[in-house]
């Protein structure tokens, strides 16, 4: 019994050491991130667009696009598995992610905002380029790998797409 009651009573210690030291970790002191609005991004995508040929149209939301292709296929919404070449670029002009024209699939509900508020404006075989506050892209945490950031956060964000096919 005594042998059972010190290991119920380690186990229970050690639990308690694991949750609190998590809870110290995780909490860094530094306050929590915040997206700007949308509205902010407007400048810098605008001068974008500008610099890059792009004539731009607003939606509702504050994200800008310029459809280059309609398409004619399906027009893709929340649940369906989409088919695209795409380029990323930051409001630098830097290549920050591209499908190399190699057409790759994803579930569009599981993307940033920015695709799914844009890419239902074309159908498949459209091509649309979007300018994508950065609350629609990868908001205040911006986007890295382990050994760099890709996207700064609170960074506007340009994707030059191809609706290749919609499932």
């Amino acid at each position: 019994m005594y042998k059972t009651s010190l290991s119920v009573i380690g186990l229970v210690i050690v639990i308690f050491i694991v949750a609190t030291s998590c809870g110290k970790a995780s909490n860094s002191g530094t306050a929590p991130c915040t997206d700007v609005a949308p509205a902010a991004d407007s400048s810098a995508l605008l001068n974008f667009a500008r610099t890059n040929g792009i004539t731009p149209v607003k939606d509702t939301t504050g994200l800008y696009y310029q459809i280059i292709t309609q398409g004619s296929g399906a027009t893709p919404g929340d649940n369906s598995v989409i088919s695209v070449t795409y380029k990323g670029k930051r409001m630098d002009g830097t290549v920050f992610d591209s499908t190399a024209n190699t057409a790759v699939s994803f579930q569009l509900g599981t993307l940033i905002t920015g695709w799914r508020i844009g890419l239902p404006r074309i159908q498949a075989g459209g091509h649309i380029k979007l300018l994508i506050p950065s609350a629609y892209g990868y908001g205040c945490q911006g986007a890295s790998t382990p050994t760099a950031t890709i996207v700064a956060p609170n960074s506007p964000i340009y994707f030059d797409l191809t609706l290749v096919s919609v499932q």
